[in-house]
């Protein structure tokens, strides 16, 4: 009886890792979609591949993925994009886009949840937000001129990437560009000698909410039950 609680912390581990590889394998597929199957002609697609193998997800699933969203073979995608806006608790303004086989399903289940959470409530936020093309990378040399590299590339910000995210001795930016300009600037960072790590069109905060480590705490609840729905494939909110 007294390891019972240990069997479960391992099945929830795994639960939450299954749904991890599952928004993978989307990405890996809608990327596929709306750019081809090809890797090298498709940034999207090859950061999402890289992602994907760094977090062991066999090649045949990735391979099959890729596949699947190209349309090559019987089997095709049926993924669509939505995206829905609200508020968190304490007015944080959060965008959630999923991915959805039937969007007649997942509208009232992201609807719920906005209303159960805590001081939650959907709304129109959008206007709180760039929606930017932003490329991550890592460069082996750490000396290296990022800020150079950004505006050789077309780049319009830069910003240092999270240490948790730059591996030991490297330099790690993130670039922010204009949507249409994802492909070419991604492919320029390539060239260089970057290794991109994402490639993606994301909602980027204006202006980021301080909050108390209490109301912290709520949001953060909020945002993990959001990202735990089966649909969700990203939740941007303003707050870091």
């Amino acid at each position: 009886m007294g390891a019972q609680w240990k069997q479960a912390g391992r099945e929830a581990n795994a639960e939450k890792k299954g749904k991890i590889v599952v928004k993978m394998v989307r990405e890996i597929m809608i990327a596929a979609k709306l750019g081809g199957p090809d890797p090298d002609l498709n940034a999207r697609l090859a950061a999402a591949v890289e992602k994907a193998k760094r977090a062991s997800v066999f090649r045949d699933t990735i391979e099959r993925a890729i596949k699947k969203g190209a349309g090559i073979g019987d089997d095709k995608v049926e993924y669509e994009t939505v995206t829905y806006e609200g508020f968190a608790p304490h007015k944080i303004p959060v965008v959630v886009e999923c991915l959805t086989d039937n969007r007649n399903r997942t509208a009232p289940e992201i609807r719920k949840l906005f209303k159960s959470g805590a001081l939650g409530q959907p709304g129109a936020v959008a206007f709180f937000f760039n929606h930017l093309g932003v490329v991550e990378g890592t460069h082996t040399d750490c000396n290296r001129d990022a800020e150079g590299d950004a505006i050789e590339a077309g780049a319009q910000e830069i910003e240092p990437l999270e240490a948790e995210e730059t591996p030991e001795g490297q330099k790690g930016a993130r670039f922010l560009t204009e949507a249409k300009d994802l492909d070419a600037v991604s492919k320029a960072l390539k060239a260089a000698g970057w290794n991109v790590t994402a490639a993606e069109i994301r909602y980027v905060a204006k202006e980021f909410r301080e909050l108390s480590e209490t109301d912290r705490t709520e949001v953060t609840q909020f945002l993990n039950d959001l990202d735990d729905h089966d649909d969700v494939h990203r939740v941007y909110a303003a707050f870091k």
